[in-house]
């Protein structure tokens, strides 16, 4: 497997712990390191302070749709990467999704843990972008003259 980058902070959503340990350990095992697990999107929501880079969002929650808390993340930080997990291959709600600002939609089953890995590299790659588009400081400054 190719090696991205470790300094992701990510955070796993799902009411199902086995997912969420699978999940864990095959990040972990990726040289993953920053990981937050949680159980419910309340608990999720109430981290968001902790600056997570991507969140894996199971897509049926208990208490509030995939949608609503979609758009809580990115009404906290629109640049948070969300990236639904679905046991649903229903291209409506895939569509839906990123049409509120999901990154990506992964369906579980057989091919998750290689699409989770694509996605991760995907967001390394727009992240690497970005830092390459947006000048420094200094280079804001000398512009100037």
């Amino acid at each position: 497997m190719e090696t991205t980058s470790p300094k992701f902070k990510i955070f796993l959503v799902d009411d199902d712990t086995f997912c969420l340990n699978l999940y864990r350990i095959y990040l972990e095992n990726a040289d993953y390191k920053d990981i937050s697990i949680f159980e419910n999107e309340t608990t999720c929501l109430n981290h968001l302070t902790e600056k997570p880079d991507v969140i894996f969002l199971d897509y049926g929650l208990n208490n509030l749709s995939g949608i609503e808390v979609l758009k809580k993340i990115k009404r906290f930080n629109p640049d948070i990467f969300v990236v639904f997990l679905s046991g649903q291959a229903n291209i409506a709600t895939a569509v839906n999704a990123l049409k509120f600002g999901a990154f990506d939609y992964i369906v579980k089953g057989p091919e998750e843990l290689m699409q989770i890995t694509k996605v991760l590299l995907k967001v390394k790659e727009i992240q690497e972008l970005m830092k390459q588009k947006k000048p420094g400081f200094f280079s804001k400054i000398a512009s100037l003259f």
